[in-house]
């Protein structure tokens, strides 16, 4: 697979904390790997019912632009010396907001925003600020948990990687979930990744008459997804990419999560709803769960950003520019 003409650019938005120096080392890793540009946004957070000309907030909103003005600086110098053509803003309001907006103007093709801001509560974050962005973004959003020594548990990693080598992929084969894989296949390309997909058989339930499933038909289902899984491991290997697959049964989440471990997966690309329907209705389980959960960075593809010119993985046909 050719990568396409046109250079990318990658929306990085940062509040100056812990957690967004580490979601920074990923994005300018990403802006190398890609020959990508990097445009760095930095809000100050101010409700919109409050007056900025008021005396006390004009002394508020002064700290936060010099603080800011010397963080963007910072940035922009680190990134200039891994050779990343970088540009940086300033907007004022509610930081999902204005992210949004600028992601509007700028078009990008990938936004990195931690899960962890200056609140310390991944929670908080990802119920407001990040949660929001990926709901309403342009384009697919990576989320880069920054969780310390102590909240280390299910999911967990020791540390983020310098680069993006091994990408786990959710699949169950809903029109979303494919689009993820076509994303994800245009991101391994760029990164020099391979791919791990996975497909989680969930666990048996009872029919109307009381009765389990007999237990040759749970093998024909099985066999069956290890062939649609193998179908998509040759695409992608005949695009030039590395990749496997692997069947796991249990609840999707934690099969996610149990399996980015055991891979060592640098990043998990998943759709933010699957077969089930409704986007916000898997957004508020697995794909919210696993970005809770998971300290390995997660890229959600809601609407999927292809440049000019690509050509997908499966039904290798030109695609639009923005799908």
């Amino acid at each position: 697979m050719n990568l396409p003409a046109g250079k990318p650019n990658i929306l990085f938005a940062t509040d100056g904390s812990q957690g967004s120096s580490t979601a920074e080392a990923l994005a300018c890793a990403l802006a190398q790997s890609w020959g990508a540009s990097l445009t760095v946004v930095n809000v100050l957070e101010f409700p919109s019912g409050l007056d900025p000309e008021h005396p006390i907030n004009r002394l508020y909103l002064a700290e936060l632009m010099k603080q800011a003005t010397q963080e963007l600086v910072e940035v922009k110098a680190r990134a200039t010396v891994r050779g990343i053509s970088a540009e940086t803003k300033i907007a004022t309001g509610i930081p999902s907001e204005e992210i949004l907006t600028v992601a509007t103007g700028e078009d990008p093709d990938l936004i990195v925003v931690g899960t962890r801001g200056k609140t310390g509560l991944a929670h908080v974050l990802l119920g407001s600020t990040a949660e929001r962005i990926i709901r309403a973004a342009p384009c697919p959003v990576l989320a880069v948990h920054t969780g310390g020594p102590a909240e280390k548990g299910e999911g967990q990693r020791r540390d983020h990687p310098a680069g993006i080598e091994r990408i786990l992929m959710p699949i169950d084969f809903s029109d979303c979930s494919l689009d993820a894989f076509e994303y994800g296949a245009l991101v391994a390309q760029r990164s020099k990744a391979s791919i791990r997909l996975l497909h989680v058989l969930e666990p048996v339930s009872y029919g109307l008459d009381f009765t389990l499933p007999h237990a040759s038909k749970r093998e024909h289902d099985r066999s069956a997804m290890s062939q649609k899984l193998s179908d998509l491991a040759s695409a992608l290997t005949s695009a030039g990419l590395v990749s496997d697959f692997v069947i796991s049964g249990g609840l999707p989440a934690d099969s996610i999560l149990n399996a980015a471990v055991a891979h060592d997966a640098d990043m998990i690309v998943m759709g933010t709803h699957g077969r089930r329907g409704l986007s916000h209705a898997l957004f508020g389980s697995v794909a919210e769960f696993v970005l809770r959960k998971s300290s390995c960075p997660v890229l959600t593809v809601r609407r999927p950003k292809f440049p000019p010119g690509h050509r997908r993985v499966l039904a290798r046909q030109p695609m639009p520019s923005n799908v």
